[in-house]
């Protein structure tokens, strides 16, 4: 991890410390109750605090040698944080409700700052679906721009593979831990987005590792929270009254994001969705020029 540097508002930044800084934070994580909405109101109320300030030195350093520990047994040699405060965190994280502190990646962080368009949509989406994800991915990278999802079955995996065969970058912003895959069989496009493009977590690793699965599946919701305040758009292909992805819609509105839905979606008889955040500010995609005209 490259050393960051504090952000304070005389002359002088203070150096910090990456890896106590990320012990500090995966501590908080093993704190009774704590999620997303609770470490940021405790972050909101001190606006100036990093994860250290909460934590004791000696517990960050423990943690911080178990996260190294398991990163290590999972093959991962090289990675970076970004904290709240220091080096080159995004600040249209802030855009967020909850914004997250601290984020862990792998690869190519200068991506960030690329024009990129977040493309979701069901695990299980019809072959319809996949085809129109893998044409808009496709004519996203032929634009110019960075195509983003959750690494997730279905549409994201789709949306990745068609930037790849594009030879365009692609992000990854995923549910798990930098040391965890799920779907497993997309082992081989996380390394490989990791790579050669930019894999983004924010899920702490002792938490995950500490739970059961049950509880680890929530943490994919806000996975899509941090995917819409990183891109400038999202599309949504296809997905049901009861998707996750909706969180995602729900996100993008708040965050002042366009959102934008395939007209197919609207087409489908019983979803509701669709016609509410259309009502909401969403915008209906009856072909790609209604997403050039509002990209601009």
């Amino acid at each position: 991890m490259q050393l960051a540097l504090r952000r304070d508002p005389g002359p002088i930044s203070t150096p910090i410390s990456p890896r106590l800084e990320m012990g500090a934070y995966e501590a908080m994580w093993l704190r009774d109750g704590a999620w997303f909405t609770n470490i940021a109101e405790t972050f909101a109320a001190q606006a100036d605090a990093l994860p250290s300030d909460f934590v004791p030195r000696a517990e960050a350093a423990r943690c911080a040698g178990e996260v190294l520990r398991i990163f290590k047994e999972a093959g991962i040699d090289r990675f970076g944080v970004r904290i709240n405060h220091a080096g080159d965190y995004p600040s249209k994280l802030r855009h967020a409700k909850h914004p997250v502190e601290f984020l862990y990646y792998r690869g190519v962080w200068e991506l960030i700052e690329t024009r990129s368009v977040a493309v979701v949509g069901a695990r299980k989406p019809s072959p319809e679906g996949i085809a129109r994800a893998t044409k808009l991915a496709r004519a996203l990278a032929e634009r110019g721009f960075t195509v983003v999802s959750g690494l997730a079955s279905g549409i994201d995996t789709a949306a990745h593979g068609a930037a790849l065969a594009a030879g365009a970058p692609t992000i990854a912003v995923i549910g798990t831990p930098l040391s965890d895959c799920y779907p497993r069989e997309n082992r081989e496009l996380q390394e490989r987005i990791a790579r050669e493009y930019l894999l983004i977590s924010q899920v702490p690793v002792l938490r995950y590792r500490q739970q059961k699965p049950p509880q680890n599946r929530y943490f994919f919701p806000e996975r899509n929270i941090t995917m819409s305040a990183l891109t400038e758009a999202t599309v949504i292909v296809e997905a049901s009254d009861t998707s996750g992805t909706l969180t995602q819609a729900r996100a993008a509105l708040h965050q002042g994001r366009k959102l934008f839905i395939l007209n197919s979606c609207f087409e489908r008889s019983g979803l509701t969705w669709p016609a509410r955040f259309e009502q909401q500010g969403a915008i209906r995609v009856r072909d790609f020029d209604d997403l050039w005209r509002a990209l601009g």
